[in-house]
């Protein structure tokens, strides 16, 4: 007769060797959303997790699922090599699935019902490539235990409106309208940042220089002929 294996000898792993996404397209969604909402959620009880397991069943390290993005509310920030519900005490607020044709069944079914189980809050799905999705973003949000289609792209958790952007999911405050921007966006602007405080100094130099060149005018003028009538 063999014993039970105590739960705190059980092994939780935190890859199983397959890769993050399909495709680049996949991939570079998936990281931009991460770093988007990453920023977004900073200085807040709250992370942001990409492709690592979640463990929804303690003593039961097969039952897991590995979101392609997940966001955590009322936990500490910072990353994590998997996640158990048990131990964190909340379940995730929002998950993102980066779908494709090859992952369709799986994520309109079978992790819809996984999560709608779970009571995540709102699961949004977004096709880069519209392989299946005509246009490209669904989300789901939480009612009375059923998910139910979400018709405006507002996320509420977030207070964010989503928006398809190419191959992309652009981000969108609720409360300003300010969209938050994606790694290549935040370097252009702070690149056009930049160029706006160096023309602005390059500005001021040349007015230095005229009001010197004017002075001096002045000058060699009182020399020759005294001072201005």
């Amino acid at each position: 007769m063999t014993s039970a294996i105590p739960k705190s000898e059980i092994i939780y792993p935190s890859s199983d060797g397959e890769p993050v996404a399909e495709t680049y397209d996949h991939l570079y969604a998936i990281l931009t959303t991460l770093e988007v909402l990453r920023q977004y959620l900073q200085g807040r009880r709250a992370t942001v997790l990409a492709n690592q397991f979640l463990y929804y069943a303690q003593g039961f390290p097969k039952l897991r699922v590995a979101p392609d993005v997940m966001v955590i509310y009322d936990v500490e920030p910072g990353g994590r090599d998997n996640y158990k519900i048990w131990e964190e005490k909340q379940v995730p607020k929002v998950i993102f699935e980066i779908t494709s044709k090859g992952t369709q069944e799986e994520d309109k079914t079978t992790k819809k019902n996984l999560y709608e189980s779970l009571e995540v809050e709102e699961y949004w799905l977004f096709d880069p490539k519209g392989e299946w999705i005509e246009q490209q973003l669904q989300g789901y949000r939480l009612r009375e235990d059923i998910y139910e289609p979400i018709t405006d792209n507002c996320s509420q958790p977030l207070q964010l409106r989503l928006a398809v952007e190419g191959k992309l999911i652009g981000f969108y405050r609720l409360d300003n309208g300010e969209k938050l921007l994606v790694n290549d966006e935040l370097i252009a602007a702070l690149k056009q940042e930049t160029d706006k405080r160096i023309q602005a100094e390059i500005q001021a130099e040349q007015e230095r220089q005229r009001a010197t060149e004017l002075e001096s005018l002045l000058s060699r003028y009182r020399e020759q002929f005294g001072e201005l009538p």
